[in-house]
């Protein structure tokens, strides 16, 4: 059996939903796709799968020693699809083979995998929304009004069918304003439609917005609606919004890092209300702008969020720019800590979510939704550079090897934003405003210069010495 090689001493070997013929079970073909990373000569990189992952695993060998074969046995998997007790470390699995297995499996001391059993509690837009509500109300009642009013991040939402009454009073307060229906668990932009009339909702009622796999179920698919931000930032005439990447190793004491890069998604046609059913205007998902008539896959839609922390800063001025990313830092914490109470924290689970914030024109940002399976998908060489640091960095939070000292506040673009409480910046030139003042105290990045090879090495030797003393 041959095992293949990527960096940092481990071996990559195929899990329960990857492709393999029963003949190569164990070796892996150099062009089979795995959920999340792809072996390529001596690199990882983020796979072509997109949202739609295959799983796989990612098993280290003995760290005082070279690269040994994999005995096919140490990752089995039975009928079921349920690993075996191999010797393997982390997991990079998909949510349904999670709710399948996880409850079924025994997890080594060691091992990682990815998501929380519960983790839908944030990711599914009416869940997202009805936590944020509850922890809205009680913010109130313990702290105050105006304590309450940080959570002022969200449009207006109703879940449908179930509120469909208190969204129609709500409607006729509002006569002439679009909102936006969206299903409550599909991505990337499937089913989204916006509307002016009621008579919309009606249709929507009869089933035509409603397309069931199983044409036996009478329960109706669970959509939101929410009131539509008509005043977007526009850059060039066109709508965006900011992907944010966040991972989160515990929710009990909650810890949260923030990842330095990320992109905003631009819209590929000019911003517009008279045309609310033109999706190519109104939906900036890649998924649905890359088949836009007049998309340029060399071009594509995107900027990476350094791009538009400069631009911003140039055109409204540094401090405005600042507040506005500190909101975003609100945004995660609050979000995070309104299921912190209810999601299952298990300290084999990590997560790593994709929040997307659209700004609008006063730069105030608002939570649109959070991914639990952001895209791995690599649009062009910047964003598979991004995604390459983005999963490489992440194993170097995990520290699997335990290389590391567990004090970083900083490991590569992850910056350590939250640890049972909000963590202080050191002194950090990276996003130094034209003035030269300190940023900000938090230890948030977003957007910031990121040499994250350089910072890796340093870490890394000062781990080793601080552990040699």
């Amino acid at each position: 059996m041959r095992a293949e090689k990527i960096p940092r001493g481990w071996t990559e070997v195929p899990g329960p939903n990857s492709q393999v013929p029963a003949a190569q079970q164990g070796t892996r073909p150099s062009n089979q796709q795995t959920s999340g990373l792809t072996q390529t000569g001596n690199q990882s990189r983020p796979s072509n799968t997109g949202s739609s992952q295959s799983s796989n695993i990612i098993v280290p060998s003995r760290f005082s020693r070279p690269i040994q074969p994999v005995a096919p046995q140490a990752t089995q998997v039975n009928a079921q699809g349920r690993l075996g007790d191999g010797d393997w470390d982390f997991y990079w699995c998909d949510r349904e083979w999670l709710h399948q297995n996880y409850d079924t499996m025994f997890l080594h001391e060691h091992q990682k995998i990815l998501h929380f059993r519960n983790h839908y509690e944030l990711t599914r837009k009416n869940l997202m929304v009805k936590n944020l509500k509850r922890l809205r109300k009680q913010t109130e009642r313990e702290q105050g009004k105006t304590e309450a009013q940080s959570f002022d991040f969200y449009p207006t939402t109703y879940e449908l069918p179930s509120e469909y009454h208190i969204f129609v009073e709500e409607f006729k307060k509002n006569l002439g304003i679009i909102w936006i229906m969206k299903p409550a668990a599909k991505s990337q932009g499937k089913g989204i439609f916006l509307f002016r009339r009621l008579k919309d909702i009606t249709d929507w009622k009869k089933g035509e917005y409603q397309p069931l796999s199983d044409q036996t179920r009478d329960v109706p698919e669970t959509y939101v609606v929410q009131r539509y931000i008509e005043n977007p930032l526009l850059i060039g005439g066109r709508k965006f919004d900011v992907r944010v990447y966040v991972l989160v190793c515990s929710y009990n004491p909650l810890k949260v890092w923030l990842y330095r890069g990320g992109f905003a998604r631009f819209s590929n046609t000019r911003f517009s209300l008279d045309s609310i059913e033109d999706t190519y205007v109104h939906l900036t998902n890649v998924a649905v702008q890359k088949n836009a008539p007049d998309y340029d896959p060399e071009k594509g839609c995107k900027w990476s969020t350094q791009q538009l922390r400069k631009y911003l800063a140039a055109k409204h001025g540094v401090d405005k720019v600042q507040k506005m990313f500190k909101a975003i830092d609100n945004i995660i914490i609050k979000s995070l800590q309104s299921v912190q109470k209810i999601i299952i924290n298990d300290k084999h689970c990590f997560e790593m979510y994709g929040y997307d914030v659209l700004l609008d024109d006063d730069l105030k940002p608002w939570l649109i939704e959070i991914n639990a399976s952001p895209s791995l998908t690599a649009s062009g060489k910047e964003d598979y550079d991004l995604k390459f640091g983005l999963i490489s960095d992440l194993l170097n939070v995990l520290d699997l090897e335990n290389r590391l000292t567990g004090k970083e506040k900083r490991i590569g673009g992850w910056d350590l934003l939250w640890d049972d409480g909000p963590i202080v910046a050191d002194d950090n030139m990276d996003c130094t405003p034209a003035n030269g003042s300190a940023v900000s105290t938090p230890n948030s990045y977003l957007g910031c210069f990121n040499d994250r090879k350089k910072q890796l090495r340093e870490i890394y030797l000062t781990a080793q010495s601080v552990k040699k003393s």
